[in-house]
């Protein structure tokens, strides 16, 4: 068997003790991505699978991954449908969504408050702590706008605002013997995402901002690191073996 001749890790042909090579599982991983740009998979059972296939060590192990996946390649019935079609799920225009949101505010008093995760932020959410803490992490979490805002009091304690790349962040707090961090950075805004606006007042606390990508981009970046780095290997070997072909022609005089 080569590189070039995988079997179809989703049929009986593929014999389930024998071990898989790297070609195989970046396959299964190449098909798992092809589901989540389709929307077969959420990033949730997309994050779990390719963690699968990547630890996989047999066909029998990969072979679950993609079996009720449809063959790359093949033709896939296509419903006509009338009904307007959601927009992209992950694109900014599928997590501006309307509506109210999850919650409009916090209270931390000698304690703390997160809100993360699959959340709605609403148009104006409001938090105040008083020797607590609270945590509002938007990196994966749905807009009930196009602009919303955080309105943060924090006295005698913090509160930390993580947002996405790409999306605006105007920051209009004051700080009294604390800290209101206006970031240095001033990105603007991807085309669609929404506006973030940071208001409020921190007296002998502090309110920070900060930007980080999601679980899931942390994913990606660790998957084109790692192609990279295959592909370095690849090289070295072609130009090892391009040097030891020179070498035995040199010697046989040819």
């Amino acid at each position: 068997m080569t590189d070039d001749s995988v079997p179809d890790l989703r049929t009986p042909d593929a014999v389930p003790d024998l071990r898989a090579s790297d070609a195989d599982r970046e396959r299964v991983a190449e098909v798992l991505r092809d589901a989540l740009a389709e929307g077969r998979l959420d990033m949730q059972e997309f994050e779990e699978r390719l963690e699968g296939a990547y630890t996989a060590r047999t066909y029998g192990e990969l072979a679950p991954l993609t079996r009720d996946l449809p063959v790359p390649g093949a033709a896939a019935p296509s419903p006509v449908s009338f009904v307007k079609q959601p927009a992209p799920e992950g694109s900014w225009a599928s997590r501006i969504v309307g509506g109210e949101g999850s919650s409009t505010g916090a209270v931390a008093v000698m304690s703390g408050f997160q809100r993360k995760g699959r959340w709605t932020m609403p148009k104006k959410f409001t938090c105040f702590a008083f020797m607590g803490g609270g945590e509002i992490d938007l990196r994966e979490a749905y807009f009930a706008d196009r602009e919303v805002e955080i309105s943060c009091i924090a006295v005698m304690g913090g509160m930390e605002v993580t947002v996405p790349p790409g999306v605006e962040v105007v920051v209009r707090g004051i700080g009294v013997m604390g800290g209101f961090e206006h970031p240095e950075w001033d990105e603007p805004g991807e085309p669609g995402a929404p506006r973030v606006i940071i208001s409020g007042f921190a007296f002998w606390g502090g309110v920070g901002v900060e930007r980080k990508v999601t679980r899931a981009e942390r994913l990606r970046l660790k998957e084109l690191r790692r192609e990279e780095r295959d592909l370095r290997r690849q090289e070295r070997y072609e130009r090892r073996c391009a040097r030891r072909e020179e070498q035995r022609k040199r010697h046989w005089g040819h």
